[in-house]
């Protein structure tokens, strides 16, 4: 499947934030003019998908194409397990802190993208309720990759990019207590998708 996949969405490569001021994520940036998307509303674009599928790629690269708030709850799970409270089970506070900030956003009109696992009923109805209370679009977005082969390969061999970042072990990915979804989302395939494609897709449904 490889040949499939231009370019591997969790190549460390990828995955840091660019360094460049032509990268560099801003409001407006990539828009192909305000009237790209329908900007009624705000949208709040809740990614879900296990470790290493691609979640972090495709985000980053729709945020700086829509010009969207980008929220990675791995940034701050991170932070709070080295913060002076030492949370270990970061979960439940990250994907809070996350919430709380995602509506802070929306109220303020501005696109958000959740870049997160989301992987059980609670969180999703979470991203419901984020997107209700500000007034926002909810789109659900699974990331999968079908190819376990190719998911294994991405998982180890690649790099964490947050400093004192965990990368789960293939074995933990698959003992992972992720539920399928009760309602239709819109799900992209990264073992034959690349993130460009992927990136379009969403955009296709924002419009």
């Amino acid at each position: 499947m490889l040949g499939l996949y231009p370019f591997d969405p969790d190549d460390p490569r990828d995955l840091r934030q660019p360094h460049g001021a032509d990268d560099a994520v801003r409001p407006g940036k990539g828009y192909e003019g305000a009237d790209a998307l329908n900007r009624a509303q705000p949208w709040l674009i809740a990614l879900s998908g296990l470790p290493g599928v691609g979640k972090t790629t495709i985000a980053r690269r729709l945020a700086r194409r829509i010009g969207a708030q980008y929220l990675r709850v791995d940034s701050i799970e991170t932070a709070l397990k080295h913060s002076s409270l030492r949370i270990e089970a970061a979960e439940d506070a990250g994907y809070r802190v996350l919430a709380a900030v995602a509506r802070d956003n929306l109220g303020l009109g501005r696109d958000v993208i959740a870049d997160t696992v989301n992987p059980i009923a609670l969180t999703r109805q979470l991203w419901a309720e984020t997107a209700g209370a500000a007034g926002a679009r909810l789109l659900d977005v699974e990331i999968i990759c079908s190819d376990p082969d190719e998911h294994r390969r991405r998982i180890e061999t690649r790099q964490a990019d947050l400093p004192g970042h965990v990368l789960p072990a293939w074995q933990a990915v698959l003992d992972r207590d992720y539920q399928p979804w009760a309602q239709p989302v819109l799900t992209l395939d990264t073992a034959v998708l690349g993130p460009e494609q992927s990136v379009e897709r969403i955009v296709d449904r924002l419009r």
